[in-house]
């Protein structure tokens, strides 16, 4: 029975992924030119990346130490970001272990911290941040933006994606700093050429 829930909760996961990214566009017909083009990627990489994500977050619900809701993963081309706050380092090790049992998987990026959060207000603050940035790049990038994922873990602003246009990064990465509680930028956008 656990099995069959699990099944399902990845298959309702899976359909909510790929309706909210990206790789979304599968049943959206003209739109799939535009915003692949927009992420520099193609259609069969989106793909490639979101079934890498389904299948890390099987390997994470799995888990005896709560990593789906610990852990954040964004993939990109097969790269692989973390981010999160867990427990101990022992946590943070099963976490890349487990994405390396991922088929696709070409690179894991560990940047889990170790330690808890102080309570509500430190993550609203996060959250917060987070949608600040999020407002800032659509605002800065229009349509642009949603090539980029952020993340904020304790005021340090994760930003990952894939871009032709390394100026665009730049602006991108100016308006980032201008939101108040941000205290560090780390940059794993990758620019093609």
């Amino acid at each position: 029975m656990k099995n069959k829930i699990i099944l399902v909760f990845l298959l309702i996961t899976s359909i909510n992924l790929l309706g909210c990214s990206p790789a979304g566009v599968l049943g959206s017909g003209a739109a799939t030119g535009m915003v692949v083009a927009e992420g520099d990627r193609s259609l069969g990489t989106v793909v490639d990346d979101a079934t890498i994500k389904v299948n890390i977050a099987a390997k994470f619900i799995n888990s005896s130490d709560n990593l789906f809701v610990d852990v954040n993963t964004t993939v990109l081309e097969g790269r692989v970001l973390l981010t999160g706050l867990v427990d101990n380092q022992e946590i943070r090790i099963d976490a890349v272990r487990r994405v390396w049992e991922v088929e696709g998987v070409n690179e894991v990026v560990n940047e889990i911290q170790i330690g808890n959060r102080a309570g509500l207000k430190e993550y609203a603050q996060d959250v917060w941040i987070t949608a600040q940035v999020k407002g800032l790049a659509a605002k800065t990038l229009g349509l642009r933006s949603i090539a980029y994922n952020f993340e904020t873990i304790q005021g340090k602003v994760y930003i990952a994606g894939i871009t032709s246009r390394p100026q665009q990064l730049e602006e991108l990465i100016s308006v980032t700093k201008t939101v108040k509680g941000v205290e560090e930028i780390v940059n794993y956008v990758i620019i093609k050429e």
